[in-house]
């Protein structure tokens, strides 16, 4: 299997744990990541997990290199305003980008092309360069504007994957339910995985 280089964005939707897994997932993969995470994601992380995130991107860096024992240099985390990282440029966009959990307020800015910051630069890129851009909106219900904004983008070619976890599995944590939704991103990625059964490849299933 070839590595990738993914870039992997955090915004502050609820649902962090998607977001780390699929981190945890590609690190375990040998592959490349470009993390970046807003404010609002830090906050959620702190909030929803039991992890504690350092403030600065070379901490969060070292830290998530840590955590799941990354290779040197396998990791790289930027500030949001660090417009000299190579995400910000089609010359050297990543194979595809991944925001997740993507809020509604992200998926507005990235469907307007407003580029404010390098997480919205480097969507913007990955667009422009067409190259996959998997969004997985976590926002319950959908309102007019955030269904137009998804087709939108869809129509640009992005892949709208919310945070919707099927059940034909028969999960037993909610584990289970969020290796589903990474499974899934995994799929549209060409990443191979062992994360969850396939349809029709248990007896369990109806």
């Amino acid at each position: 299997m070839s590595q990738k280089t993914i870039t992997l964005i955090m915004t502050g939707a609820s649902g962090a744990q998607y977001g780390l897994r699929l981190l945890e997932q590609l690190l375990a993969g040998q592959h490349r990541v470009y993390l970046l995470l807003s404010r609002p994601a830090q906050l959620v992380i702190n909030t929803e997990t039991a992890l504690k995130l350092p403030g600065r991107a070379q901490a969060i860096q070292a830290y998530f290199t840590a955590l799941y024992q990354a290779d040197p240099d396998q990791l790289r985390v930027f500030e949001r305003e660090q417009w000299m990282a190579p995400i910000a440029s089609g010359s050297s966009v990543s194979d595809a980008t991944v925001v997740c959990p993507c809020t509604t307020g992200t998926l507005s800015a990235i469907a307007c092309g407003s580029s404010r910051n390098l997480l919205e630069r480097a969507a913007d890129v990955t667009l422009k360069e067409k190259k996959p851009l998997i969004l997985v909106v976590r926002e319950t219900p959908f309102s007019e504007i955030h269904l137009e904004n998804m087709l939108k983008l869809a129509r640009m070619g992005s892949i709208i994957l919310p945070a919707n976890p099927g059940f034909y599995n028969q999960p037993q944590s909610v584990a289970d339910l969020v290796d589903f939704i990474v499974a899934r991103i995994l799929d549209h990625l060409h990443i191979s995985h062992q994360l969850t059964l396939r349809w029709g490849s248990t007896a369990s299933i109806i």
